[in-house]
């Protein structure tokens, strides 16, 4: 792999590509033999800078203070941005600056981003490379109210497409992210149509006005080990327990990784029932649907009265839980846990698909202002 550390995002995103990277790992170009386009180390190594170029523009537009000024990508290496991937991205940083907005009129902000891009795989066919590359950047939370936690992070992969030019320069044309669930704070967001058959007993939706009337929850003395739960959730965040099977490939580990933080906080499996969606259960054999569907845990913690509704998801406190419907079209699409709650009433969320640590509830809302939200507390 090819990986490299860079410093702290500031006003012109583009200098990144000015930056050296490590090249102990890079792709094998003897790999590629027969490609009529031939790519070495260093065309890899500019790869993975123009991925960090365009990665890092998108991430300062949502830094704080007016700091993010988009500089156009310059040319690294004989490698530029299609005419068309120009304009998207474009796009892109404009709708992030109205996220940048959104989150303001929330409360939240970001003084600072910290990326790494690792491109793992190169593949070339004929003028066309196709380069896989994994993304973790760090956002640094600006003290507002006094009480967020230092830093949200995520991992995200992103697959990326390069043309080779008659003139033997490079050209990124395109660029799409290969992970379910909400997409990362600083990508575009887009929904596709889902359609599930919904059971009889179905979750109320959440409001997500701030702040949100009182709703305290006992999180010691209780029957379950809510600490435990955000503990472990915290600790698997992107290192992920290889106790369990992973289901990104599968639909989505969102759920999954859910129950397993609950039952790190003490839910037990339930194993035989006479209602619809009344087991949960993982073995090394297999696991229920309620186990890892979205839908389908909602269902079961109804049925099972292991949960009970929020009214709005700023009453969650940790340990609860927080389930989105991105497109409204009744079938909820993602799963994620509290981890950690701000004394001024801001729960922060800890979820895979995208691996994400310690995201705020209004950075979530912003990027996903049309959205059906549903809250849990367990």
């Amino acid at each position: 792999m090819l990986s490299r550390r860079r410093s702290t995002v500031t006003a012109v995103a583009v200098s990144a590509l000015l930056l050296p990277l490590s090249a102990a790992h890079a792709a094998d170009a003897s790999s590629m033999g027969g490609a009529s386009a031939m790519v070495d180390r260093a065309t890899t190594d500019a790869f993975g800078r123009a991925a960090d170029a365009v990665f890092t523009d998108r991430t300062a537009a949502l830094l704080d203070g007016g700091r993010a000024t988009r500089t156009a990508l310059k040319s690294v290496g004989g490698i530029r941005l299609s005419d068309a991937l120009t304009r998207t991205e474009t796009t892109t940083v404009s709708d992030l600056r109205d996220t940048r907005s959104r989150l303001a009129a929330l409360g939240e902000a970001y003084t600072a981003a910290d990326t790494q891009v690792t491109v793992n795989r190169t593949r070339v066919t004929g003028q066309r490379a196709t380069v896989w590359v994994t993304e973790t950047t760090t956002l640094t939370y600006k003290k507002i109210r006094g009480d967020e936690p230092d830093t949200t992070g995520f991992r995200a992969h992103h697959v990326l497409t390069f043309g080779a030019q008659q003139d033997g320069t490079w050209k990124l044309s395109g660029e799409r992210s290969t992970d379910k669930g909400p997409r990362q704070i600083n990508e575009p967001v887009t929904t596709a149509a889902r359609k599930t058959t919904m059971a009889a007993v179905d979750a109320p939706r959440a409001a997500t006005t701030y702040p949100a009337p009182a709703k305290p929850k006992k999180l010691t003395g209780t029957t379950y080990n809510y600490a435990a739960m955000a503990t472990y959730a915290e600790k698997y965040w992107k290192n992920y327990n290889p106790a369990y099977r992973s289901f990104n490939s599968a639909g989505g580990d969102c759920t999954n990784y859910l129950s397993q933080s609950l039952k790190a906080g003490g839910w037990k499996a339930i194993t035989s029932s006479t209602k619809d969606y009344g087991t949960w259960y993982y073995k090394t054999s297999g696991q229920t649907d309620t186990w890892v569907g979205v839908n389908e845990w909602s269902w079961f913690t109804q049925t099972a009265k292991r949960s009970t509704a929020l009214a709005n998801v700023y009453q969650m406190d940790v340990g609860d839980v927080m389930q989105m419907d991105f497109d409204k079209d009744g079938s909820k699409d993602h799963s994620m846990l509290t981890s950690y709650r701000s004394s001024s009433g801001v729960p922060y969320l800890t979820y895979h698909d995208t691996d994400t640590y310690r995201r705020s509830v209004a950075s979530i809302i912003a990027a996903y202002p049309n959205s059906a939200y549903y809250a849990y507390r367990t």
